[in-house]
């Protein structure tokens, strides 16, 4: 079966290549050269870099039996364009889930919100240095946020460096890691910059999001959360499953 993989996620890898070593065609495209970089290594996958709009998509979807989604729980815009590039080629189409996190203890100094923008509302009304772990898609939310208190950690590459540099965020403030980072870590940066407050995504287990909120509860900070868009598909071994099973790929639209 030739199938056609969008994400760099880590469940995205594990899928991949799994189906790889089932003897399937894949295919995988990435947004970005780390996402390609962290690809090297899986025998048998074919690897394309780059943006791409929904008609940028479809021409990777022809003479595909199958289109998998695989990008960020949070990437809605990109999603939203696979699915569409999909009914217009006539690929079947499967979303990949990244498993939750799972029930965490009770901890009050946590706050749920909707999106970014209620965030950075949220963040504004508190004391001290503020941490934000969302990525730099979600920075200008925060430019009413004094420059001076607000770190941020980004991805060790130079867009995301830019559009820092941009947003007015002083060097001395970005902390430019590849995660996830362990609880340990995340313990660590919040005491070496006296954090009194956290912004951060549910990205579960392989986001790095357990490791977080018990940081912050260790530390005793407050943790704001944008919340996890609601979303229907299957977790890795569901699709697994559905694909080694039906060599038609009879597979239901999700």
């Amino acid at each position: 079966m030739k199938i056609l993989i969008f994400g760099g996620t880590t469940e995205g890898r594990e899928l991949a290549s799994k189906l790889a070593s089932c003897g399937h065609e894949v295919t995988v495209s990435v947004a970005t050269g780390t996402g390609e970089d962290e690809l090297c290594g899986i025998p048998d996958i074919k690897v394309v870099t780059g943006r791409r709009d929904a008609s940028g998509m479809e021409a990777f979807l022809h003479n595909k039996d199958l289109c998998v989604d695989a990008t960020h729980p949070y990437a809605v815009e990109a999603g939203k364009n696979i699915r569409e590039a999909s009914e217009r080629t006539g690929v079947r189409f499967i979303r990949l889930l990244r498993e939750y996190t799972g029930d965490l203890p009770e901890y009050e100094g946590c706050t749920y919100v909707e999106d970014a923008a209620l965030a950075a509302k949220a963040a504004s009304g508190i004391s001290g240095n503020i941490l934000l772990t969302t990525g730099v898609k979600e920075l200008p939310f925060f430019e009413g946020i004094e420059r001076k208190r607000l770190f941020v950690r980004i991805l060790p590459v130079w867009d995301s460096l830019e559009k820092c540099s941009e947003a007015g965020i002083p060097a001395g403030n970005i902390i430019a890691m590849h995660g996830p980072f362990c609880e340990e870590l995340n313990l660590a940066l919040i005491r070496q910059f006296d954090i009194s407050c956290m912004v951060t995504k549910d990205g579960g287990v392989n986001g790095g999001f357990p490791e977080k909120f018990h940081a912050a509860s260790k530390a005793g900070i407050r943790l704001i959360v944008i919340k996890r868009p609601f979303e229907e598909g299957f977790v890795a071994k569901e699709v697994i499953d559905m694909i080694n099973s039906s060599e038609n790929c009879t597979l239901r639209d999700v």
